[in-house]
């Protein structure tokens, strides 16, 4: 059957996905939730911006973001140094984690509707896996060295869009975009760019071997002021295209035939999502590395508390993958200072055995169901 342009009205969208949709909360606690939510995310960066090398009381941590992002001086005896602590080197810090973990999960809950396939996360696309090759060319050979300290991110970011479009362009199966193909491209791809990143760190330097490995595992580290316009802007257009588009996604989880019955097109809205997901998590992983786990738990998590309906999904999963991440941060600076642990390690340490749990208790609650 041909499909049309969003004919499907939202009683009869919300029908078709109703049964599905119900999670550990009741839709009415919604808004307590997103407003819990976002205090948890206002705690989470006055806590993050505080503890460190040198602890800051949270009331100068405020003080002096007031009076920076203000001008007037509201922080009046608070050292040079610590100004230059809470406002250049760790709220940017901060806020790039939360950004990044906002992005990743939206992208999680996207791609989980895209492929229809619970497992999927935002390095199914092999996007990361080409990120890296820009990543090593900069790191081991100084490629794009006119480009001065955005080489990195830059560099990144091609080839990452480099790896999405051969991704996108072998996916194509008679101008429609196939989910069972789109995930075994993603995977090859992302496998030969992995070689590809593995033979730059084989031929060059070894010193330099160490500081790719630590860019693949995920860091914070480089973040500064500049880098967060990008992501911020990517965030926002990524969560009001799939607020927009929410109900079709709802109408998608539930089969093709089930959504083109109900008037979507299912092809286009794929080609959509695929683009919106790919240069999303490109943009990502560009400022900090591969970060796994986030766009698989986080959405997940969601789903178990306030259903499956994707105009809940998409917000609390941005809130609370903000969160989540904010603290990972914290957590690799902190737990072996003055080292730095990878991002990647703890998401993965916390990651798995979370992932392992939920879908334990998806289990139970399917079997009680019955």
């Amino acid at each position: 059957m041909p499909s049309v342009p969003f004919l499907v009205s939202k009683v009869e969208l919300h029908s078709a996905v109703a049964p599905r949709s119900t999670g550990l909360l009741p839709a009415r606690t919604l808004p307590l939730l997103v407003l819990g939510l976002i205090a948890l995310n206002i705690v989470s960066v006055v806590v993050g911006v505080s503890i460190g090398s040198v602890t800051i009381a949270p009331g100068t941590v405020w003080n002096v973001v007031f009076s920076e992002a203000t001008g007037m001086d509201t922080s009046a005896g608070v050292p040079n140094n610590v100004r230059q602590i809470v406002w250049e080197l760790r709220l940017p810090r901060v806020l790039l984690a939360g950004l990044v973990g906002a992005g990743l999960s939206i992208v999680g809950v996207a791609i989980q509707s895209l492929v229809r396939n619970p497992i999927a996360d935002p390095y199914v696309l092999g996007v990361s896996s080409g990120a890296s090759i820009g990543a090593a060319l900069v790191i081991i050979f100084g490629a794009f060295g006119g480009l001065g300290s955005a080489s990195l991110t830059i560099a990144a970011f091609v080839t990452a869009l480099a790896s999405m479009t051969i991704v996108y362009l072998m996916a194509l199966q008679g101008g429609r975009l196939d989910p069972l193909r789109l995930v075994l491209t993603g995977v090859v791809v992302g496998y030969v760019a992995s070689a590809i990143t593995s033979f730059l760190v084989f031929r060059g330097d070894p010193r330099a071997a160490q500081q790719v490995l630590f860019w693949l595992l995920g860091s914070f580290g480089r973040a500064r002021w500049s880098m967060l316009a990008i992501p911020a802007i990517a965030l926002v257009i990524g969560l009001v295209v799939l607020v927009i588009r929410s109900r079709p996604l709802d109408a998608l989880m539930s089969g093709d035939e089930a959504a083109v019955t109900l008037g979507v097109p299912v092809n286009r809205l794929r080609i959509e999502l695929f683009l919106l997901t790919a240069a999303l998590t490109a943009v990502m992983v560009a400022v900090c590395g591969a970060v796994g786990f986030v766009g698989l738990v986080i959405p997940h998590m969601v789903r178990l508390i306030v259903g499956s309906l994707h105009r809940r999904v998409v917000l609390v999963s941005a809130l609370l993958g903000s969160v989540f991440m904010m603290w990972v941060d914290l957590a690799a600076r902190t737990i072996a200072a003055p080292q730095e642990i990878p991002v990647g390690i703890i998401t993965a340490l916390v990651g798995g055995p979370m992932f392992i749990v939920l879908m334990r208790h998806r289990d139970r609650r399917r079997v009680v169901a019955s």
